[in-house]
């Protein structure tokens, strides 16, 4: 068994370029920075910053056009992807990109001052409300496998892979984001 999964929260570092493709198939592009800070033998605080390439498919890419902007925080859920094209000097060159099946943008409330303050409110928020009844919500299934055929994609997976939101009797009003 394999496994082939990234979960990522950073920084946009430029705002969506979004392409379509043929039958109106949206495809987005933005690099994604995270960063880690850690203090050295000396007493400095060093900090690092990682650059990802986020690649989304489909309705996801065309949810990123309209509220994805340079600087937005992002929780991105997806799997690592390299591959290879030839430069136009005839040079093998290799990219490795973060295939993204699931997208939040992460934003703070009006008036709170970190993220903790925001979940911290939403903790308070919902222990105050009387407890539901004991009811199980079954989500949709958001994606399909690529192995499965519909009408739009011919029995082909496509340019976006084995993923996509695009999943029958599921609208974009459904989606968690």
């Amino acid at each position: 068994m394999s496994i082939n999964k990234v979960i990522l929260v950073g920084n946009v570092g430029k705002d969506p370029v979004v392409r379509y493709f043929d039958k109106g198939v949206a495809k987005a592009t933005f690099p994604l920075a995270t960063s880690e800070t850690y203090t050295n033998q000396q007493g400095e605080t060093i900090t690092t910053t990682e650059w990802h390439n986020i690649v989304l498919w489909r309705s996801l890419a065309e949810v990123a056009e309209k509220t994805v902007k340079k600087g937005s925080q992002l929780y991105i859920v997806g799997k690592i992807k390299t591959r290879s094209y030839v430069d136009k000097d005839g040079n093998n060159k290799y990219i490795t990109e973060i295939l993204a099946d699931t997208m939040l943008v992460l934003e703070k409330k009006q008036g709170q001052g970190s993220y903790g303050q925001q979940a911290e409110g939403l903790k308070n928020e919902t222990s105050n409300r009387k407890p539901a009844s004991p009811e199980v919500n079954e989500p949709g299934t958001a994606y399909k496998s690529g192995t499965e055929k519909s009408d739009s994609d011919n029995g082909e997976s496509g340019p976006g892979g084995p993923f996509t939101s695009d999943a029958p009797g599921q609208n974009e009003d459904d989606l968690p984001f």
